[in-house]
């Protein structure tokens, strides 16, 4: 919008101020911004002051898009868990028989998931903080339902209940040891908990 001074010169805004004004993406980079500020600093440490800097916003912007910061960690916890939910559905692709299927959980276990070393410190902060706050609850059991159904692709619905489990212990058992786990033993703990 232009700005007229009392001597009569129109102000023209900078290009910046403009590129700024006409912002659609700006609430997706918010909860963007938020996920990595939960990871580096976990709930406890996570202000709207980190998040509004992180996604390089006005602090304002935050009470304008979100009705305050447990909507705003409702949604960045959501949209994480549904970024994972691809990640883990991806690695099934072409999976077809019992061996292929003892392969692709081997691979998702060792590979931690498809995830790195933020994204589980994200998750772990959801899986905490659902404790805490049974509204998040929703987004777990949305996110554990899903990895059912990819799973109940291959194997019953208590197995499947089961398998998943097993991979979220593992993966939580991987990322937190102090020496790797070797590829053959997660192999061989697949393979008993589906039978084979």
């Amino acid at each position: 919008m232009n700005g007229t001074r009392a001597d009569g010169v129109v102000r023209q805004p900078s290009p910046e101020r403009r590129a700024r004004r006409h912002d659609p993406e700006r609430k997706d980079r918010i909860v963007d911004a938020a996920i990595r500020v939960i990871g580096k600093h976990g709930v406890a440490g996570t202000t709207h002051r980190l998040i509004a800097a992180e996604a390089d916003v006005p602090l304002g912007s935050l009470t304008y898009h979100f009705t305050g910061l447990d909507d705003l960690r409702a949604q960045a916890f959501t949209k994480h868990a549904e970024r994972m939910s691809a990640i883990y559905a991806a690695h099934f692709d072409g999976v077809g028989t019992g061996d292929e299927l003892v392969e692709a959980l081997t691979r998702l276990i060792h590979g931690d998931a498809g995830a790195g070393a933020d994204d589980w410190a994200v998750a772990y902060e959801l899986y905490l903080a659902a404790l805490r706050d049974p509204a998040l609850r929703g987004v777990t059991e949305s996110w554990m339902r899903t990895s059912r159904t990819v799973l109940e692709q291959f194997v019953d619905p208590v197995t499947a209940r089961g398998v998943d489990a097993l991979i979220e212990g593992l993966v939580m058992h991987k990322t937190l040891a102090t020496t790797p786990v070797p590829i053959d033993e997660i192999r061989a703990i697949v393979r008993r908990a589906l039978g084979r």
